[in-house]
Formats: C-alpha cells, sequence, structure tokens
C-alpha cells in the first residue's frame, strides 16, 4: 500500500470515527502538476499548501467552520487524480494531519498537458462524494494556459449553474496572460484571481488566497 493510499484509509477513519458537525465550506484544492512544473516547483507548491494550512489563523477557522478539505492533481485530458479524499478538519490535529499529508504528496502525473476543463469537471463531480456544505469552492492553480482538451468555460457555466465558486491562483512568469486567462475563463461570477509571482511567490499567494475562501474576507 502506497503513502497516498494509507493517508487515505487514516482519514476514512478518522471522519468515521467523528460526529458529524456543520460543515460551512467544501474546499478543493486542485494543484496543477503539467509538464510546465519542474520537481523543483511541485516542492514549491506542497510545502506552500501544507504552511498555508498551518497558519495559525487559517488553521482556526478551518476548525471553528469544520471545513471540508480535498486536494485533486491535474494535468492533461486524462491526467487527473483525487489525490487526498474530503476530510472534514474537527480538530487541530486533522489540520495538523492534512497538511503533513499534503507535504508528503507524491507526484501524480510528468510529462503531461495543461487541460483546465477536465480539471474542474473532475472537481465538479468529486463534491458528489463530499459532505453536505453550506458553501462549496474549487481553488484552481496553474501556471499556464490550456494546450489540449475541452472549452474552460462550459465548466465555469456549469459551475455557476450549481452553486460552487470557482477561485483562480495564477502562477505567472512575465507579464499577465495567465491572470488573465483566468479571469476570463475559468473563475465564476463570485470568484477572484489571485497572482503569484513564480512558484518561489507561491506560499504567499497560496495562504492568502486560502485565507480568504474560507473567511470570505474581501482584500
Amino acid at each position: 500500500m502506497n503513502n497516498a493510499m494509507l493517508w487515505r484509509v487514516l482519514f476514512v477513519c478518522l471522519f468515521l470515527a467523528q460526529p458529524a458537525l456543520a460543515c460551512r465550506t467544501a474546499l478543493i484544492l486542485a494543484m496543477d502538476v503539467s509538464q510546465s512544473v519542474d520537481p523543483g516547483e511541485y516542492r514549491l507548491q506542497v510545502d506552500g499548501l501544507a504552511a498555508a494550512l498551518r497558519d495559525p489563523e487559517i488553521a482556526e477557522i478551518l476548525v471553528r467552520d469544520q471545513v471540508a478539505l480535498s486536494v485533486i492533481q491535474w494535468s492533461g485530458v486524462d491526467a487527473q487524480e483525487v489525490s487526498l479524499d474530503w476530510t472534514q478538519m474537527l480538530s487541530q490535529s486533522h489540520v495538523q494531519l492534512f497538511a503533513n499529508a499534503v507535504q508528503r504528496l507524491p507526484r501524480a502525473f510528468v510529462m503531461s498537458n495543461t487541460a483546465p476543463a477536465e480539471a474542474m469537471s473532475t472537481a465538479l463531480e468529486h463534491f458528489d462524494r463530499g459532505p453536505n456544505c453550506a458553501r462549496r469552492v474549487i481553488d484552481m492553480s496553474g501556471d499556464g494556459t490550456p494546450n489540449a482538451g475541452g472549452e474552460v468555460t462550459r465548466f465555469r457555466r456549469l459551475a455557476e449553474r450549481e452553486g460552487v465558486t470557482v477561485n483562480g491562483l495564477a502562477i505567472e512568469g512575465l507579464g499577465v496572460a495567465i491572470t488573465n486567462f483566468y479571469t476570463r475563463n475559468v473563475i465564476t461570477a463570485n470568484g477572484f484571481v489571485e497572482t503569484a509571482r513564480g512558484h518561489r511567490d507561491y506560499a504567499r499567494a497560496i495562504r492568502r488566497k486560502v485565507l480568504r475562501e474560507i473567511s470570505q474576507v474581501l482584500f
């Protein structure tokens, strides 16, 4: 049994051992692991996300609002993986375990294209297997525009019809091409885009983004 499977079993056991509590937000963290992301950049993403979840302000809100988290890694048309299944943050130990699992995640795909439409489709379907929360949010992060797959705006419209918020984290090089793409094609009408100036800025950007998503604070 690999590490990812062990963590899934652990999370299921923890979830079943706890009484069901009100969940304010179900948040899918959808990470781009396409071929434009090199091994060092992948490490910056998982370390940055884990650090954001451990942030005391974020961790407090996650537990207070019984937020449910799940991580999806995505790349090409047939390359989407639910790497960490739904886990409700019922205590600080849940937050720490989930953050540790994020940091240890093996990369799901290498040398694959960028197909955000299929990633959004997978994320929307994944809510069907999650807890019943007051809000449903997809956190789409990526460092490129599509070079494969379907029409992204189709799934943005579907998300809006289903009452799902889609936000974007655009990891830029030079310019704002990815930010513009996420703004015009990915995020829902009630969503927003956070911009990271390269993968080294990802930790700052993902912390700010997650905090805004779970607290609904306007920055």
